[in-house]
């Protein structure tokens, strides 16, 4: 339960960053909102692992390389599906960009990365 916690304090601290440069990019810098979601997550992407390396799993003690390897793959996969998701929900469905962020982001931390990054990425196998 203490590393579910920490990764998810990890997590929200990952998501933080990546909704300001997301927000930061399409409403200062009027980027398209796909373009702003997909580099706000990769901001957020390299805080988590590095976070979850060194705090929420405590894995810095083991090979880096295979590990960024993992969490690119799973990063990969959770940038498509956040990105893909926030654009069906906000052009499909008409919901402001923010909310289907918001929204996504809950479902994919629980469902894909939380997993992936438990039993994938910092596992100690």
């Amino acid at each position: 339960m203490v590393v579910f916690v920490k990764s998810q304090f990890s997590a929200a601290l990952a998501t933080v960053i990546d909704f300001l440069i997301t927000i930061i990019l399409v409403e200062l810098f009027n980027m398209w909102y796909v373009s702003g979601v997909a580099i706000g997550a990769l901001c957020g992407a390299i805080s988590n692992f590095l976070l979850g390396r060194h705090w929420s799993y405590r894995a810095s003690n083991r090979d880096w390389q295979h590990q960024l390897t993992r969490y690119s793959l799973v990063s990969g996969g959770s940038l498509i599906l956040n990105t893909t998701g926030v654009y069906l929900l906000t052009d499909g469905l008409e919901i402001q960009y923010l909310v289907s962020k918001i929204l996504i982001a809950i479902l994919i931390t629980i469902s894909f990365n939380y997993p992936l990054h438990r039993y994938f990425v910092f596992s100690q196998r």
